[in-house]
């Protein structure tokens, strides 16, 4: 069914009900159809798994059938809801993924959106002036952010030649980092891609490991072989790892050289000493780009040795050429159990820290 407006691929919204600035418990009644419900039901999700998710997301009610939708609920949420899923639709005609965290993705560009732009000033038709940065490989096609603080990721890894990103697990630090990394390959703005990890042993020791020295450290660089794969062909990795365009190495390995018109990744850089990490950041060369990555909350170091990562990006703060950026416990996309998880993490801390500065807690009076 085409839509009243005559845009080809866009639902059409139909507002009905009363005025949807008469008082906030007005309910707004919001119609969509699309032109094609084979893109539709991918939108919907199986068994409308990502109607039921918006649903609990913005406190709306939605009812999908075929290809038409109907959003009631609030003002604000009903015409959020729209533009979420009007932005999956056409996520979904460009060939891309309608994961749940896709669906998150779109909810939060959408929320950007509408916090940029008062709702008179975006036309139903339009999708908006604000997009999420995306990051396109071969094998992967089009992968946008699916929060703010991806989004100024994407874009300081694009202007900057050395980038920190810090934040907890989940947040896709390293995943976005090598597929930036590969795309930088692919398009010829690099001729070699190495990525590396400091080999920190947390509660296991390296030496009771079976194997040569490749097949101790593998384990450690397990994430970035995961994340390469993701984004390149098999027979594209084994390639370059063979001919040594692409190349994986602890961070011992790094010193000494020189890394000239490469794209160089450390990842889980919290478990570098200081050493280690000017070392490290010295080694950058002509033509190279440089991303650092860590989670100051999960430092394997031995008590009392300071973080060369904590260390590094306090004294290289300001410094022009190198961005920073750093993700919080609601930026995790990994799954939503984990982003609990990594809260109720940093409240024990937080519970933690207060307890410590107060070394003299009242005791209950002796018996």
């Amino acid at each position: 069914m085409t839509p009243a407006d005559g845009s080809a691929g866009r639902g059409t919204p139909r507002p009905r009900g009363g005025n949807p600035r008469s008082g906030p418990y007005e309910t707004a009644e919001i119609s969509l159809t699309f032109d094609d419900n084979r893109l539709a039901s991918l939108v919907f999700g199986q068994y409308d798994q990502n109607v039921a998710h918006i649903e609990r997301k913005l406190g709306v009610t939605a009812t999908a059938l075929g290809n038409h939708l109907v959003v009631k609920g609030p003002p604000d949420g009903a015409e959020l809801a729209r533009r979420v899923f009007e932005k999956l639709y056409d996520r979904a005609r460009e060939g891309g993924p309608l994961t749940l965290g896709e669906v998150d993705g779109a909810i939060q560009e959408a929320t950007l959106q509408g916090n940029l732009f008062p709702q008179a000033e975006i036309p139903a038709e339009s999708n908006g002036g604000q997009r999420f940065e995306q990051i396109a490989t071969r094998r992967r096609g089009a992968v946008r952010a699916r929060n703010a603080a991806q989004d100024a990721y994407i874009k300081l890894l694009r202007t900057n030649e050395l980038v920190f990103a810090e934040g907890p697990a989940g947040t896709g630090k390293t995943w976005l980092a090598v597929g930036h990394a590969v795309s930088l390959l692919e398009q010829g703005h690099a001729e070699r891609l190495i990525l590396s990890r400091p080999a920190v042993e947390a509660g296991e020791r390296l030496g009771f490991l079976p194997g040569d020295m490749r097949e101790k450290v593998d384990p450690y660089l397990r994430p970035i072989y995961d994340a390469l794969y993701d984004f390149m062909e098999a027979r594209h990795v084994d390639r370059g790892l063979q001919t040594g365009i692409i190349e994986i190495a602890p961070l011992a390995f790094m010193r000494g050289r020189t890394l000239t018109n490469a794209v160089v990744l450390l990842d889980e850089a919290q478990n570098t000493t200081s050493m280690q990490m000017k070392m490290f950041l010295t080694r950058l060369g002509e033509g190279s780009r440089m991303i650092i990555t860590g989670d100051p909350s999960q430092i394997d170091l031995p008590p009392g040795q300071k973080s060369g990562l904590v260390e590094a990006v306090q004294v290289l703060d300001g410094v022009e050429g190198i961005g920073r950026v750093t993700f919080k416990d609601v930026d995790v996309v990994r799954h939503d159990l984990v982003r609990r998880i990594v809260t109720a993490y940093e409240r024990a801390a937080h519970g933690e820290s207060e307890a410590d500065r107060n070394p003299n807690p009242r005791r209950r009076p002796l018996a």
